[in-house]
């Protein structure tokens, strides 16, 4: 069969708009977007509470406290300090304890002699008063120069959660050298996430 010069002509101009259409329709696109995502890197946020008969209200947290004072410490003395703390951070953390000092501080070498023995404290009624059935096992006695080289581990804390401790100091024997010297530490709890 033989095509006019029109058939031809009317041929290529139909297969080029099909072929602009197919090429058209091909180039549309479509695209779905999550726009403006946030993300916010978590942190270890411990907090002491001020007052461990209170909540955890902001009014009631802190990140440093004053220190207690022990005067007329004597051989075989002892005494309880106790301190609560609070997870403020969005996931739970292990709690580390270190003691700090300058040896300018303590030029008697006190440091040797006096000995810190954290024990978990569950305040149930929380009066802030240690009672029967509310203490757990001790995590270790040591003085106070192991606490600063080696620290307890003093286990984990869920977000929003409250632990208590006691941090019993003690004494054995105090040589005579030791009367009337003076010593300051501090000591620390340290946080890391464990998420």
């Amino acid at each position: 069969m033989k095509l006019g010069k029109y058939t031809w002509i009317y041929l290529v101009i139909t297969l080029g708009l099909i072929a602009t259409a197919g090429i058209a329709y091909a180039s549309f696109a479509d695209k779905g977007e999550i726009l403006g995502s946030s993300f916010s890197v978590g942190s270890a946020d411990i907090k002491l509470l001020i007052d461990i008969t209170g909540g955890v209200d902001d009014s009631n947290l802190t990140d440093q406290l004053n220190g207690p004072s022990f005067t007329n410490i004597t051989p075989n003395w002892e005494e309880d300090y106790l301190v609560k703390l609070y997870n403020n951070a969005s996931t739970a953390l292990q709690l580390t304890t270190n003691a700090d000092y300058l040896t300018a501080n303590d030029p008697d070498d006190l440091r040797s002699i006096i000995y810190v023995e954290p024990i978990p404290w569950n305040d149930i009624n929380n009066n802030g008063i240690v009672e029967s059935g509310e203490t757990s096992t001790s995590i270790g006695k040591k003085t106070i120069v192991k606490w600063k080289t080696e620290g307890f581990d003093l286990g984990s804390l869920t977000s929003g959660e409250v632990k208590g401790f006691i941090l019993k100091f003690s004494t054995g024997t105090i040589s005579e050298t030791k009367q009337g010297k003076t010593a300051i530490f501090d000591f620390e709890f340290n946080s890391v996430s464990l998420e």
